[in-house]
């Protein structure tokens, strides 16, 4: 039931991150295809308009006196958008519009606008004017190229520049809604830590009590060291469990002894089916940590480990300095997980148990990466030989 709401509110998640993706690809799609349309239409009419004043350019140079100039004039000073240049038929600048031409000289600027227009004779923007009669160099016509309006200009870039900030929108929706959600669980998990280190705060004090009872009452007795060492252990696990959701104080520890602390005890509570392999350098591995939740870290991966493995197989835990990192290993000979599984594993309730909560790998996830700034993941696994699931710490 645990793993199926989890799931259930992993799809709602998901679902969500589908529907914010797919309106911002609507609205961006639906942007793009009006833009289109309304750039479409716009350059028709302005090419529309650049036909006019070409008519009215040739009216003008072709005028007698019958031509009313005062409509082709009105006209032909109504273009202030399109930029526009009128060459002749040897290709020589006759007269422009809207054009910025401002801080060069004259030869300068009537170069520039010679091939301003050439450009614009390249993209097709040119209406070309049949003059009646040839002008004193024989020239029976001239051409009006244009270019594109600022405004048309603009509302080409706008689709882009909307289609940015619906990304930019969907992008911080689906990060608000990853933390909320990582805050909500962290809060769950929180809350049920500390409850249970305060629950199990009352039997603990009374069952060390009651050892002390015993001790003085049977001194000889050799079980009661035993079992004084498990309530001290309980002790020890609510102490961890109070721990989590405070930032601890880390402290220098050997790796070395903090892994084969958590030998020693896997050693006495497991069965001889299952072996325990060590491998450690001599010298001391120096860390900063918390070494009771570290320690809880790796009596986890061992636990689900001997779980894995059904109670029958092999252990490996390695410890090393590998330059950067110190880094420890625990590898088993159970089942395995499929490839798919590597990530879901740290994800909180999840489980391919019959029994358990999930939160073992979500808990010692967050002990290695938030407490010990550290990194623990699935280093290697293969379906019916074993798992490998690596832990790597910061050299301070």
């Amino acid at each position: 039931m645990r793993y199926y709401r989890c799931m259930v509110w992993t799809d709602r998640v998901r679902q969500v991150k589908i529907l914010l993706v797919t309106t911002a690809v609507v609205i961006a799609v639906a942007s793009l295809v009006v833009s289109h349309l309304l750039v479409h239409d716009l350059v028709k009419e302005e090419r529309t308009n650049m036909g006019v004043w070409a008519e009215a350019l040739r009216s003008f140079n072709t005028a007698d006196e019958n031509t009313d100039l005062a409509l082709v004039l009105k006209v032909i000073e109504g273009n202030e958008n399109i930029p526009a240049i009128v060459i002749d038929d040897k290709g020589r600048v006759q007269d422009f519009r809207n054009l910025k031409v401002e801080g060069r000289t004259e030869a300068d600027s009537l170069e520039y606008i010679a091939r301003r227009a050439q450009a614009m004779k390249g993209r097709g923007n040119v209406i070309r004017i049949a003059l009646d009669t040839p002008d004193a160099r024989g020239a029976g016509f001239m051409e009006v190229c244009f270019d594109e309006s600022l405004m048309l200009r603009r509302l080409t870039y706008y689709p882009y520049v909307q289609l940015g900030v619906v990304l930019i929108f969907v992008v911080v929706a689906i990060f608000a809604l990853l933390s909320s959600k990582r805050a909500e669980q962290n809060k769950v998990w929180v809350g049920l830590s500390k409850e249970t280190a305060h629950q199990l705060g009352t039997p603990i004090s009374s069952l060390m009590a009651w050892v002390e009872v015993l001790r003085e009452t049977y001194p000889e007795d050799e079980l009661i060291p035993e079992m004084d060492k498990d309530v001290r252990r309980l002790q020890r696990i609510a102490e961890r469990f109070s721990k989590i959701g405070s930032l601890p104080e880390p402290k220098p520890e050997n790796l070395n002894d903090v892994v084969e602390n958590v030998v020693q005890y896997i050693g006495r509570r497991t069965s001889n089916k299952v072996r325990l392999h060590v491998s450690m350098p001599d010298h001391p591995l120096i860390v900063k940590m918390s070494a009771p939740l570290f320690e809880w870290v790796v009596e986890n991966l061992c636990k689900n480990a001997i779980d894995a493995m059904e109670g029958r197989g092999t252990i490996t835990l390695t410890a090393r300095d590998e330059g950067d990192c110190f880094a420890v290993e625990v590898s088993d000979t159970g089942k395995g997980i499929p490839g798919k599984n590597f990530k879901s594993v740290f994800v909180p309730g999840f489980t391919t148990k019959s029994r358990g909560w999930g939160l073992g790998l979500s808990l010692a996830k967050r002990i290695v990466e938030e407490y010990h700034h550290g990194r623990i993941f699935v280093k290697s696994s293969e379906l019916g030989r074993g798992t490998t699931f690596r832990i790597e710490l910061k050299k301070y």
